[in-house]
């Protein structure tokens, strides 16, 4: 099975912590944050194990991109990913309510 090495982009660890602040400071549940953290971490190291064999995406923007998308397991937010050689790529973090064609330009 082969194995990628994950890396997270700026825009994606921006997009975390916008996520997370707004949990804390807005929603003031910060056990939500913690558990939104733990499930981007778990998303993390799956992808690792399957990010070249996740479907294309339905979606015809994101294909043209040559963007993938993988679910987070708990929580209504998703990563998009780009794979470059043996490298998973994490572009943006999105939450399931948004439009992830906004994030491809």
């Amino acid at each position: 099975m082969k194995k990628y090495t994950v890396s997270v982009t700026k825009e994606a660890r921006g997009k975390l912590r916008k996520y997370l602040k707004y949990l804390k400071d807005v929603k003031k549940n910060s056990q939500a944050a913690k558990s939104v953290m733990q499930d981007f971490r778990e998303t993390r190291k799956e992808l690792e194990l399957v990010a070249g064999s996740l479907k294309e995406p339905d979606n015809t923007k994101l294909r043209q991109a040559d963007v993938k998308r993988i679910n987070f397991k708990r929580h209504s937010y998703f990563l998009l990913y780009k794979i470059e050689d043996s490298k998973a790529i994490i572009v943006t973090m999105v939450h399931s309510l948004e439009d992830p064609d906004t994030y491809l330009s």
